[in-house]
């Protein structure tokens, strides 16, 4: 079958096995595509074709209705987590979803696992060298030196802490809340052999004791702090911060302006992927409250295609491990996750969602802005 020419009914690709929801897949109409992934993940349709190969043609069979569904969400989850983000809600949550045995992460995140966009400098990468291109950028962004403290907020399973001990020789330490990706974040440090500079600490971001890093980086997890405290996070880390240091913030964010698909998407990634995660925002927020806090801004670059990219080979790399993920997860799991990364493939490309890296100096006026001159300041082709 063509990828370019699907079948004209969505009968055709969606089978109904729970006749409850027969009314909802009528030929010739479209149905809320909140309604479809509910009844998919829970068994009660199939599909005839790939997933990646329905969501880039979803227009044809489906619309972006809210649905009852929707209300249930914003009310008992939503607008809880929103209002509250309590250390020990966050814990919760956060743990929840991270804190999944680390086979399931590695399922589609590879060798690196690195859950944040990678950097392709040809197109043609695999993710392994994509995911070491972001690494060596984020390093030259901040300017990396030999002995430098280093603070990575959210370090996830710690690689980037582990690379630039390795390649970068700082002293580098990472926190993260899950007990699974410190676990594996410090067996790594210990494998490539770097524990006398490197180390992850599981504990939660407001526990941070007071003291001065050289450098700072915060790579998508910003967006799990929440509206509510965000600001107060921006001014936390520029306390932590040198005079003449550097603070790198990579940031899940959205289009500006109301539009009905990033809505609903938004919805789905909220309730099931990143709950809690209600700080992606326009760069307008992120920019207003850095320069708040007190940083002033050097450089932005959007990254959000080579996000697209890189979601797709997480998705190739899960249905390559169906299978086993059926088997150790169950098909609600499997098939979540299936959606997601499906679906977001597109909504990265088409702009809907992105990620942008800043990188940023405290405003001082002795600050000595003439290291930016011949500095890497966005992603050249010309990189280690």
């Amino acid at each position: 079958m063509s990828e370019d020419v699907l079948p004209k009914n969505i009968r055709d690709v969606v089978i109904v096995r729970d006749p409850k929801v027969n009314s909802r897949y009528k030929n010739g109409e479209k149905t809320p595509i909140t309604n479809f992934i509910e009844d998919y993940m829970n068994g009660r349709v199939d599909c005839t074709i790939d997933i990646r190969l329905l969501m880039k043609h979803r227009t044809q069979y489906f619309n972006y209705d809210l649905v009852p569904h929707h209300g249930r969400f914003v009310f008992e989850k939503f607008i809880p987590q929103l209002a509250i983000h309590s250390k020990s809600q966050d814990e919760r949550i956060v743990r929840d979803h991270y804190d999944r045995r680390n086979d399931f992460f590695a399922g589609f995140l590879g060798e690196r696992m690195v859950y944040t966009s990678a950097f392709f400098k040809r197109g043609d990468e695999g993710l392994t060298e994509a995911q070491d291109n972001k690494m060596h950028l984020v390093s030259q962004k901040i300017q990396l030196k030999p002995g430098e403290r280093l603070l990575d907020i959210g370090c996830g399973w710690g690689t980037l802490v582990a690379h630039t001990a390795k390649h970068y020789g700082v002293d580098a330490t990472g926190i993260t809340i899950a007990q699974a990706g410190a676990d594996w974040g410090n067996q790594q440090i210990a494998d490539w052999g770097v524990q006398d500079r490197a180390r992850i600490l599981r504990m939660d971001y407001r526990e941070i004791p007071p003291a001065k890093y050289n450098k700072i980086t915060c790579l998508e997890m910003a967006e799990h702090v929440g509206v509510k405290y965000f600001q107060r996070f921006m001014r936390q880390i520029n306390g932590l911060l040198e005079e003449d240091g550097l603070f790198y913030l990579q940031i899940a964010g959205l289009k500006a302006g109301i539009h009905r698909e990033s809505l609903i998407w938004g919805a789905f990634m909220n309730e099931y992927i990143f709950p809690g995660a209600d700080a992606s925002m326009p760069l307008s927020f992120v920019v207003s409250k850095l320069e708040k806090a007190g940083f002033e801004i050097h450089s932005v670059e959007n990254v959000g295609i080579h996000y697209s990219k890189t979601i797709r080979i997480w998705y190739d790399n899960w249905m390559a491990n169906r299978e086993a993920m059926l088997e150790e997860y169950g098909q609600w799991w499997y098939r979540c996750w299936e959606i997601f990364l499906g679906w977001s493939v597109d909504i990265a490309k088409q702009g809907n969602s992105t990620a942008f890296q800043i990188v940023c100096n405290k405003n001082l006026e002795h600050f000595d802005r003439r290291r930016w001159v011949g500095a890497v300041n966005l992603g050249e082709r010309d990189l280690v």
